[in-house]
């Protein structure tokens, strides 16, 4: 071998060896998401409709199902608002059911009501899977909605929507969402009201089992030890009586009216010396392609909004972005002392308003990134987050698995495009939720006006109508 042969095998092997080693180090640098690929489920489906989706995990000690109906408070009647709430209290009205979950299988029984789904989860061990699965049939199709049943649901949510026991920034989240949607149903509160739970009887909540709980209106998902071909023939024997619905009730809803622009001033509970401030615009739906733009805009809308407050009495400055099927919020939070109340709602609605004359920069952009990163790999290191992915991408219609690249490849011009569209109107919901009397004085000279809850007012309201989003896909 002659001495340039030499020369270019070491060549070859050095440049072979610093490929592998930058290869190893790029990698080592990626979030730990990325280095545990979860495979896609077992898909499988049940003669009624139900999907059942496997993901088994042999080296588990145990076994999580979590059921998603499609269907959730959006479609409470008027008037009627808890209804869904109501009824997913009658899948386990018994308290002792977590107890003997917890105690006795080993694990843990939610229940979970929102305003597109109603989602029950139970885990515990691996050797109790068919307890568990015979738990969930039982919930499902042996609920039981006599009169005695419905009413003393009933007076257990009355006990916990007791005045006295809300904080007033519960308060203030409920107003700035009724003022912002009106009758529409994200107007609404998910787990009702008082006046509203005393209209709902028996036959609503029996009306609604009918029409929503069901099989080809449910997914099922299951996690960890368990054997595939056992846990099927458990479910078609279990889940096999459900029976399905001959049809599936369609998201459309009337798109709601542009929010009145006066500030509404909310009384808080006597005594109460802390005030909230909340500014809300309307948000993009679940399945929106700016989804993840509107999620990295509230960290610039919140750093925007924390530069130009002047008074450092203001706290809990924070913005969030909730989409749902066919809408979604964008809500400014803040609490203030009254002599403050104004300075931070003007300047929350400044922030947003900013918009429209300073571009995002690429600074601003770096910072939402770096923090959205952060977050999420925070929520990536929680027990399961791809099942949630999964139920999404049926729930919402749309690839739920793209989300975190979505984002990744947001730009300051997507940023400035998406602000356009939720700010460039001005249509902004205000509430300031504390001492009416001290806020009515505090307020007067607020632009835009000033109406104060409960009282007779003679200003016009807003009456555009913003644009039309689309209807969810439903399932």
């Amino acid at each position: 071998m002659n001495f340039h042969q030499t020369s270019l095998r070491r060549a070859l092997a050095a440049a072979l060896i610093h490929v592998v080693l930058f290869n190893f180090v790029s990698l080592s640098a990626l979030p730990s998401r990325a280095q545990s690929v979860v495979p896609e489920p077992r898909r499988e489906h049940l003669l009624n409709g139900l999907r059942v989706l496997l993901s088994q995990r042999p080296g588990d000690a145990k076994v999580w199902m979590r059921l998603r109906v499609h269907s959730g408070a959006a479609f409470d009647l008027a008037n009627k608002e808890g209804t869904m709430a109501l009824l997913s209290d009658a899948l386990f009205p018994d308290p002792s059911t977590r107890q003997y979950v917890t105690e006795e299988l080993g694990g843990q029984l939610d229940v979970h009501t929102t305003y597109d789904d109603i989602e029950i989860t139970v885990g515990g061990n691996a050797s109790e899977f068919d307890r568990m699965a015979e738990l969930l049939r039982n919930a499902l199709l042996q609920m039981r909605l006599t009169p005695e049943d419905v009413q003393r649901m009933k007076d257990a949510r009355l006990k916990a929507l007791d005045p006295s026991t809300q904080t007033t920034a519960q308060l203030a989240d409920r107003a700035v969402r009724a003022r912002l949607f009106g009758a529409h149903p994200y107007g609404r509160s998910v787990e009702g009201t008082i006046d509203s739970l005393a209209r709902i009887n028996r036959g609503d909540l029996m009306f609604a089992r009918e029409r929503f709980l069901n099989p080809n209106n449910s997914t099922l998902v299951v996690v960890g030890n368990f054997d595939p071909q056992r846990a099927m023939r458990t479910f078609r024997q279990f889940f096999g009586p459900w029976r399905k619905s001959e049809t599936i009730a369609p998201a459309t809803f009337r798109q709601p009216e542009a929010p009145d622009a006066r500030a509404l001033i909310v009384a808080a509970a006597p005594g109460t010396r802390e005030t909230q401030v909340r500014v809300a615009a309307r948000g993009v739906a679940r399945s929106d392609r700016d989804r993840a733009a509107a999620t990295l805009l509230t960290i610039v809308a919140r750093e925007r909004w924390r530069a130009s407050l002047k008074d450092a009495s203001i706290a809990n400055v924070s913005v969030v972005h909730e989409s749902n099927a066919v809408s979604g919020l964008f809500l400014m939070r803040a609490t203030a002392p009254v002599t403050a109340a104004a300075s931070a709602l003007e300047s929350a609605r400044a922030a947003l308003r900013s918009f429209a004359s300073k571009p995002v920069g690429n600074d601003e952009l770096d910072r939402a990134m770096r923090e959205f990163n952060a977050s999420d790999s925070t929520q990536h290191a929680n027990e399961f987050p791809f099942v949630n992915v999964w139920l999404d991408s049926i729930t919402y219609g749309y690839d739920a698995s793209t989300d975190e690249r979505a984002a990744n490849s947001v730009t300051a011009a997507d940023l400035q495009r998406v602000a356009a569209r939720l700010f460039g109107e001005g249509q902004f919901a205000s509430i300031i939720v504390g001492d009416a009397s001290e806020l009515r004085a505090a307020l007067s000279n607020l632009a835009g006006g000033v109406e104060v809850a409960g009282a007779k007012s003679a200003a016009p309201h807003a009456t555009a109508t913003p644009p039309a989003q689309p209807a969810p896909r439903r399932p």
